[in-house]
C-alpha cells in the first residue's frame, strides 16, 4: 500500500500570494513612476532631478517582475513534490529512508504544531528529518503508516 502526502495547499497558496504581491507592486510603481503626473510633480526636485521615491518607482518595476518570475520558477520546481510511504521505504523528495534505518519518530508536537521528526541513520551517521503539515498535506496517514512499519 502506497500513501502519498502532496505539497500542501497552504504552501502553494502562499507562493501564489507572493507572486501576486510582486506583480501588483510592479504595476503600482510603474504607474506612479511614469503615468501619475501628481506623483511625478511632487517628487521632482526644483532643478529637475528625481528624488529617491520617484527614482525607485522608475527603476523598481523590472526588479519586482524579476522577483515574481523567480518565485514562479520556484513554484513550478516544487509544485509536484510529495512524500511517499510505500512498502519498502519513506521517500521524501529524493531522500529514500528504508524503514529498517528509522531509529524513531518524535511525534510530540504533531497534534499541537503539526510536525513530527523522523530519526534515522545513514552511512553510520544519525540524522533527523522534520516533516511539517504546513509543507505537506495528508501527514496523519503517513505518520500512521510509519508507526505501523517501524513497530512491526
Amino acid at each position: 500500500m502506497v500513501i502519498e502526502a502532496p505539497l500542501s495547499r497552504y504552501k502553494k497558496n502562499n507562493i501564489l500570494i507572493i507572486i501576486a504581491i510582486f506583480a501588483g507592486l510592479a504595476a503600482w510603481t510603474f504607474y506612479d513612476g511614469y503615468y501619475n503626473k501628481d506623483f511625478i510633480k511632487k517628487h521632482t526636485n526644483p532643478d529637475g532631478t528625481y528624488d529617491s521615491k520617484l527614482m525607485f518607482n522608475k527603476q523598481g518595476p523590472p526588479y519586482l517582475l524579476a522577483g515574481a518570475a523567480l518565485v514562479g520558477v520556484y513554484f513550478f520546481y516544487i509544485k509536484n513534490k510529495k512524500i511517499v510511504a510505500d512498502d519498502a521505504a519513506l521517500n521524501v523528495n529524493r531522500i529514500v529512508i528504508p524503514y529498517k534505518d528509522i531509529a524513531g519518530i518524535d511525534k510530540t508536537y504533531f497534534d499541537k504544531k503539526g510536525f513530527f521528526i523522523v530519526h534515522y541513520s545513514r552511512n553510520g551517521q544519525d540524522r533527523s528529518l522534520k516533516i511539517s503539515d504546513r509543507v505537506y498535506d495528508n501527514l496523519p496517514a503517513v505518520l500512521d503508516c510509519l508507526v505501523a512499519k517501524i513497530s512491526a
